[in-house]
């Protein structure tokens, strides 16, 4: 049975144009995609690309060569025309990414929609107007986007070029031409310039890696692929309108738990219900982003009562990261048609679990030679130790620079993430597991130096039902921040709300400078092993396959001397730290003009966000909690009082701090400490006052669709007629 009555007359309509008039029933003896060969026509890419480029003489293949810019773009845009045109669309757009954007921008994204026409003044006709010269590059009002110092305000030109790696969509009437933005003199004003420079560096630095280890790979690039798992909330529309702090800033400043939360764990990919309208919600999100060529391909509720998770296929990191914007955009609008509100923010409700972004990162060769999957490495190098010698120089990366993986997820929703058992600590260490580990230790003690084959182990469950079957020897470790997963590692702590260009350029950029230095020790003269087991031997104390969770074994990676930066302030305040700057600059990632505008904008981002929470507390206590009380004649009236005068001088403070470092660590003690000793006020006060009194939406409106979900009949028949 299918779940919806659109899914059901999706497939119904799509059946209609394969079966002739005449057939009363369609029977098929094979499983047929027809219902889904709308998959990917809103991407100008592959096929379509292919078809459209051929009727002005040309192919797909010219894409394949960013030059493809300076030679081909007329072709390319008249292509892109006829392709636009016969999808309905009129407009294109230069699509980018400004900074500071999670949590606050809607789609995190910036464009200016232009008509791709012109109006001939002669004829008064309307005539096509879109030539390369449009498609390839732009120009906008950069004045008021964040930028941190890079571009003084008389200066506002904020310059458009087309990204490239990133394939052109569609979508309404609208074409989207993911593109950098960047000053007049080059300075990265966007999220994606300095992901594409790390991608730069670590093909670089990559391909010489793999030439010593035996590999040379020509032209091709070594790349950067990546997963994005997203997780998010659905919450009933009309009781999300009854929530001030959930409309202005993503997550609930206050409000008394439940009587059920996830203690029973019994929301945990549990079945999506039909009764409820989350399951039709997803479907329409699907069928959106499968339009847009977005692999979006599993979907399943989460730990917390109404969270949701989707996770597509892999992909080129800059294709990922626009698509998982794309997705978020998509999430927000479709729950709006289902009567639902969608809740990116990483911790939108206390004591649940809050949401994430797992960023499954690799890398490997253009044609498909993974560098993290141990045969296919050492097989292609014809080197049994090439993967030792990577993942050698993957470790030290992490040990040197976890105070950068800290800052790059050091998001103000991750705040109430980080070491509450659904996120890892921000003590920055790697899982290996112990088949891994082993093999390494001996590899760096001389022990060994042959080929790592990993293990599997049988499971038999004594039954003649199941059959005896092989599981990886190594069991999962979701409490690590940085695990290896087979041919990935998993960056775990990343927020949901988070564009992920920063976490992936610092991925890369980390790695690529330890690719750099293999190679330039090996272009001295030593020894390629000696330099990985000495390098091994001296980071060694990151890799640690034990319970991150657990408060004795933190105080012992502690005492190891790892990373640890509690406060997301103290971490971005590390992207200026001498060696940070030293290394983005070496591998030409980031000037250190450009990092220094980045923590300033980032402090602006922390702080501008506690800035409106505690201005939505200010209105909630005056407007709702406070009449409330004073209705009831129950509760801690003048405590509540008292709190509105000391959020509105703590607010001040931050206001007239004298840099955005400081004013972000006054937002933090404000968030952190008074906050939420206000809100404990608050919750006492929600627990007395009678429900009828009390006006904004509670914790058990909001969390439970399953049980407030109102039944309706049907308002179309099942089938189309």
């Amino acid at each position: 049975m299918l779940a919806t009555t659109a899914a059901a007359r999706s497939l119904l309509r799509a059946s209609r144009f394969t079966t002739p008039a005449t057939t009363v029933a369609v029977v098929r003896s094979f499983a047929s995609i027809e219902p889904y060969s709308d998959y990917g026509k809103s991407v100008f890419t592959g096929r379509v690309a292919d078809e459209y480029l051929k009727k002005h003489g040309s192919s797909g293949d010219i894409l394949k060569d960013p030059s493809w810019t300076a030679s081909h773009s007329d072709t390319v845009a008249k292509a892109v025309l006829d392709w636009a045109v016969d999808r309905g669309a009129n407009t294109y757009c230069h699509w980018f990414q400004p900074m500071a954007s999670s949590g606050v921008r809607h789609g995190q994204t910036g464009q200016v929609q232009n008509m791709m026409m012109a109006f001939n003044r002669t004829t008064n006709d309307i005539e096509f107007d879109f030539d390369g010269k449009n498609l390839t590059k732009g120009e906008t009002d950069g004045s008021s986007y964040p930028n941190g110092g890079l571009r003084a305000t008389h200066t506002a030109g904020g310059y458009l070029a087309i990204d490239t790696s990133s394939p052109i969509f569609l979508r309404g009437d609208t074409i989207f031409i993911p593109s950098a933005f960047v000053s007049y003199y080059g300075a990265a004003l966007d999220e994606k310039t300095p992901l594409l420079r790390s991608n730069a560096a670590l093909s670089k630095h990559g391909k010489r890696l793999l030439a010593h280890l035996g590999l040379d790979i020509g032209d091709q690039d070594v790349i950067s692929n990546i997963g994005l798992e997203q997780e998010f909330f659905l919450v009933p529309r009309d009781q999300y309108y009854r929530r001030p702090d959930l409309q202005m800033a993503g997550r609930t400043i206050i409000g008394k738990d439940a009587p059920r939360g996830q203690e029973m764990c019994d929301h945990y990919m549990a079945p999506p219900s039909l009764s409820s309208p989350a399951l039709a919600c997803m479907q329409e999100i699907q069928d959106e982003c499968w339009r847009l060529g977005i692999p979006l391909k599993t979907r399943h509720r989460e730990v917390a009562p109404n969270q949701y998770e989707f996770a597509p296929l892999f992909g080129l990191n800059t294709i990922q990261v626009d698509q998982n914007l794309m997705v978020m955009q998509i999430i927000e609008e479709v729950a709006v048609r289902h009567g639902l509100a969608a809740l990116m923010q990483e911790k939108p409700f206390n004591d649940v679990n809050g949401s994430g972004k797992h960023n499954n990162w690799s890398i490997g060769t253009e044609d498909g030679i993974m560098l993290l999957h141990p045969a296919k490495v050492n097989k292609a190098t014809g080197n049994d130790t090439a993967f030792a010698v990577i993942m050698s120089a993957i470790i030290a990366a992490v040990n040197e620079h976890g105070d950068l993986m800290r800052m790059a997820i050091a998001s103000p929703g991750n705040d109430f993430r980080l070491g509450a058992c659904e996120a890892p600590p921000a003590i920055v260490s790697t899982y290996l597991g112990e088949d891994i580990t082993f093999y390494l230790s001996h590899f760096k003690d001389g022990k060994g130096e042959g080929e790592y084959i990993p293990k599997l182990k049988t499971l038999d469950l004594g039954t003649h039902e199941v059959l005896p079957f092989e599981v990886p020897a190594e069991d999962r470790n979701r409490t690590s921040p940085f695990p290896y997963g087979g041919a990935r590692f998993e960056f775990r702590a990343v927020g949901s709300s988070q564009n992920v260009s920063m976490v992936n350029t610092v991925l890369n950029t980390i790695v690529a400078e330890k690719f750099a230095e293999f190679s330039d020790r090996v272009d001295a003269g030593e020894d390629i092993h000696d330099i990985a087991r000495e390098t091994l031997n001296e980071h060694w104390k990151v890799v640690f396959n034990g319970n991150n969770y657990d408060e004795e074994m933190q105080q012992e990676l502690t005492d190891r001397g790892l990373w640890r930066i509690d406060s997301g302030v103290e971490a971005i305040a590390t992207l200026t730290a001498e060696k940070n700057t030293a290394l983005f600059q070496k591998m030409k990632v980031l000037t250190k003009e450009e990092c220094e505008s980045r923590q300033h904008i980032l402090h602006d981002h922390y702080w501008g966000t506690v800035d409106i929470e505690a201005k939505c507390l200010v209105d909630m206590l005056n407007q709702h909690i406070i009449p409330s009380v004073k209705a009831a004649g129950v509760g801690p009236l003048s405590d509540l009082e008292e709190a509105v005068g000391t959020l509105k001088t703590a607010i001040a403070e931050i206001h007239a701090a004298e840099d955005s470092y400081k004013a972000a660590q006054l937002a933090r003690v404000l968030r952190l400490e008074t906050m939420i000793d206000i809100r404990a006020v608050c919750d006492a006060a929600e627990e007395v006052v009678p429900a009828n009194l009390w006006t904004l939406a509670t914790y058990k409106e909001l969390m439970f669709l399953d049980q407030h979900t109102a039944s309706t009949p049907e308002t179309e028949p099942f089938f189309d007629e």
